[in-house]
């Protein structure tokens, strides 16, 4: 192999490196505390296969078992019966707020 090949193929391979680190979002962190409140504090309706639904999930990281979420996949006539035509779907006090939420929209939403 001639060595400006070698060459050519390194800085590819660079450039392949640097892209994918950049791309990569970091993990959110929501404390616990806040994430019980907002649990506590609003309805979560999901379902299962849904991406934007996986997303939200994402937001909160190891806090989202803390939220009050209902899967519709699993429980179709309690989201018929509030009315769910999509996911994600928050329900904050009384008022439906659909696609996936930032963190701070939902503290300000909820009072946290």
């Amino acid at each position: 192999m001639k060595k400006g090949s070698l060459i050519t193929i390194l800085i590819i391979l660079g450039i392949i490196i640097i892209a994918f680190w950049s791309l990569r979002k970091p993990s959110p962190q929501v404390d616990e505390a806040t994430a019980k409140c907002i649990g506590q504090n609003s309805e979560l309706y999901i379902k299962l296969g849904c991406y934007f639904c996986k997303a939200q999930e994402d937001e909160f990281g190891d806090t989202y078992i803390y939220l009050n979420t209902t899967d519709c996949f699993y429980e179709p006539a309690k989201c018929n019966e509030k009315g769910i035509t999509a996911t994600p779907t928050w329900i904050i006090n009384g008022k439906k707020i659909i696609g996936v939420q930032l963190i701070e929209k939902l503290k300000e939403l909820t009072g946290c």
